[in-house]
């Protein structure tokens, strides 16, 4: 999707692939199949690329410090990156500039989560490897100090945190180039099954307008405390006593900004892509009064010609992005975006076609 948006642009990409069968892969000219864990491997890759950008937080820090020494731009770069990267220095980076977090702290055995608890008000905790975990992975809500053990297994650094009382939760997305220009799209709603992200709805419902613009600008002063370059997503809890709260952080295009392709002046994508080039950045602004996206999870697939005749002719508006990966019970497949005036027939429509496109909805 990153790749699309620079077609028209005459920009022309290079991959890192770890299969050929990846999506970015399917449709990039240029693929090289390699591991991003190996430094000659990152390197020789480099050669000739004006710019090096992400579609995942995983590239090790220590090898894009050595990019960078090479003389390759890196966008985001390692100093901004790591904060994604690792759970316990985001946290730690948050509080210094003052950013309302979770109550947290890393922890060193169950014993110590049993501690953090008792400062607190007590079980549930959160505890989170500070390393490696998305979509729900790496991430476990413990009820006492036996299922604290789990997380200690992976032989990282663990972070706990309280469980928050949440309202819902929100999604920040701005974008900011290297000479300093930034700009943010509306607050969503995004809504999770199973640690998934299923629905996301621009903008977020019946959001103060305090409250929005108060999300805006933490993650605006995020993305400048941290020096981010490219898209920043700020996943954010809106607590019943009217706050919002950081839960994480993503620098890359992010699944709670897909609604953008269809629903905004300028998508994420076009503008991650302005932003690593350090070309001026487009108007973040939607398009309609409302857009929904629902993603297409894996599932028990009708014939996909079949499913597209349905969708297509039921609602002409209908925008469907599939991502050619194999099917596994889910895992993210593709998504599905839709906009107009009425939020409940939105939804209905974005819904109704995920659900078709999955084969839970055979009529």
């Amino acid at each position: 999707m990153t790749h699309e948006s620079g077609i028209p642009l005459g920009i022309r990409f290079k991959l890192l692939s770890d299969t050929p069968q990846d999506s970015a892969a399917q449709v990039v000219n240029e693929v090289v199949v390699g591991d991003y864990r190996d430094l000659d491997t990152l390197r020789e890759f480099a050669r000739g690329c004006d710019v090096i950008t992400f579609d995942h937080e995983h590239v090790p820090t220590e090898h894009l410090k050595a990019l960078e020494a090479d003389g390759i731009p890196v966008r985001p770069g390692p100093d901004a990156l790591v904060h994604a990267q690792d759970k316990g220095v985001m946290r730690a980076r948050l509080d210094a500039i003052g950013v309302p977090c979770p109550r947290h702290r890393i922890v060193r055995d169950p014993a110590d989560v049993a501690a953090f608890a008792d400062e607190g008000d007590g079980f549930p905790v959160v505890l989170k490897t500070v390393r490696g975990g998305y979509d729900g992975k790496g991430v476990w809500v413990v009820d006492s100090v036996e299922e604290a053990a789990e997380p200690f297994r992976a032989g990282v650094p663990v972070l706990a945190e309280e469980k928050v009382d949440f309202v819902r939760e929100l999604a920040a997305n701005v974008v900011r180039s290297p000479h300093g220009q930034a700009v943010a799209y509306p607050v969503v709603e995004s809504q999770q099954v199973k640690g998934v992200c299923d629905t996301v709805i621009a903008p977020a419902p019946d959001l103060d307008g305090t409250l929005a613009l108060r999300a805006e600008e933490m993650a605006l002063s995020i993305a400048k405390e941290l020096d981010v370059v490219g898209h920043l997503a700020v996943e954010l809890f809106q607590t019943r006593d009217g706050r919002v709260l950081v839960n994480e952080l993503a620098m890359r295009p992010h699944n709670s900004g897909h609604w953008t392709m269809d629903g905004a002046i300028t998508s994420q994508f076009a503008n991650h892509v302005r932003a690593v080039l350090d070309l001026p950045l487009g108007d973040p602004r939607p398009r309609a009064p409302w857009t929904v996206m629902v993603n297409v999870l894996g599932g028990d697939y009708p014939d996909m010609y079949s499913a597209y005749l349905h969708c297509m002719a039921r609602d002409p508006q209908l925008k469907i992005h599939m991502y050619g990966k194999d099917v596994k019970p889910g895992r993210k497949v593709g998504h599905v975006n839709t906009y107009g005036d009425d939020l409940d027939d939105v939804l209905e429509r974005a819904r109704h076609a995920a659900g078709y496109l999955r084969g839970t909805i055979t009529e």
